[in-house]
């Protein structure tokens, strides 16, 4: 088991995550450019020195900064697998995955052996005698994967291991590696900014926004009750902050009324997150059961494959989904005014957790 209260003061980042990651759980770090996923997984290797904190594997301290405990990274038993394969190049397949087998002390034939092992583990048996330059960046990725895992680390740490990768490739990857980080024995941390990335990876979500975790859970809760605009823009949901009353009534702090059904939040500070998908766009004041209505005026439109996304501001803003039928049937275009109607029910209204530290 991974416990660590990562602590890093560089330059303008001051940077404070604590981790937990059982055996066989996958931890990942999501979160906007700066801030601070890939330094923590720099700190959790042993590449970049702790300001304070402590890292723990297995019951292993690996750094103590109060206690002056620090374990060199070439003796941490942590596989590491970057954007970048960085392959030997003038090495095989084969030789590559196996480097990481002789580091640790193997001879040539035994480290041949396991790498073989992995390779056919991973079905790329075929690939052992190639030479980096003939791969695809998929089968690149794959091939560095092994490499980490061929070395039997505790611990597995992944920077952005799917950046580089096209789309299409990417999708297949992505499954792959959710099936070789399952059948990993110890935790796994994983950085990505993709929320596509996150959703299918994670066992844990981990949010860290300049520096701190500011959301940490099961991917299903941190998509369906974001705690902040960057999550809930990620997950694609309409993020409003207010004040529930007993009956579900939120005043946003906005500006507009929101009601939902009876608030498991309780009175007080709220959040509600709302599906584009469920906003109704009007040419006039509907009629009928809604309990949310009211006007706005078009900000903007923007294709989203099958659908159109549609930015109206009003009280409150919103980001509506409408198909492209209705976009010429109620003549959408910036500057016009309507009216928006949204069903009680879905509404999600919940309290905002203290962020974990």
């Amino acid at each position: 088991m991974l416990v660590a209260r990562v602590e890093v003061s560089r330059g303008s980042l001051s940077l404070l995550v604590e981790l937990a990651a059982a055996a066989g759980q996958v931890v990942v770090l999501l979160g906007p450019n700066g801030a601070g996923k890939s330094t923590t997984l720099r700190a959790l290797a042993g590449l970049t020195p702790l300001t304070a904190g402590r890292i723990a594997l297995d019951g292993q301290v690996l750094d103590d900064v109060g206690a002056g405990v620090f374990v060199p990274p070439e003796r941490r038993p942590i596989g590491l697998v970057h954007q970048d394969p960085l392959l030997f190049p003038h090495l095989s397949v084969r030789d590559n995955v196996a480097f990481g087998v002789r580091a640790r002390g193997a001879d040539r034939a035994q480290a041949r052996r396991v790498a073989d092992g992995w390779l056919e583990r991973m079905r790329l048996s075929e690939l052992a005698t190639v030479r980096p330059s003939a791969l695809s960046g998929g089968q690149a990725q794959q091939v560095a994967l092994a490499r980490a895992l061929a070395a039997g680390p505790h611990l597995l740490l992944l920077d952005e291991p799917l950046a580089a990768l096209d789309v299409s490739t990417r999708s297949v990857v992505r499954t792959q590696l959710r099936e070789h980080l399952t059948s990993f024995g110890g935790p796994s941390v994983l950085v990505t900014h993709d929320p596509l990335d996150a959703l299918v990876l994670a066992d844990q979500l981990v949010v860290v926004e300049a520096g701190r975790v500011v959301q940490a859970g099961p991917p299903s809760e941190v998509a369906r009750q974001p705690h902040t605009d960057f999550v809930a823009r990620l997950v694609g949901l309409n993020l409003y902050r207010g004040t529930c009353d007993s009956t579900g009534t939120v005043q946003l702090d906005g500006g507009g009324v929101l009601h939902a059904v009876a608030s498991s939040a309780g009175a007080g500070p709220a959040l509600v997150a709302l599906r584009p998908g469920a906003v109704a766009l009007h040419s006039s004041r509907p009629e009928g059961s809604p309990r949310n209505v009211w006007s706005g005026t078009v900000a903007g439109l923007e294709l989203l494959g099958d659908r159109v996304r549609v930015a109206v501001e009003g009280s409150p803003s919103v980001l509506a989904d409408v198909t492209a039928a209705a976009v010429a049937d109620l003549g959408l275009r910036t500057g016009l005014g309507v009216w928006l109607s949204v069903k009680a029910n879905d509404l999600e209204v919940y309290r905002s957790a203290p962020a974990p530290r």
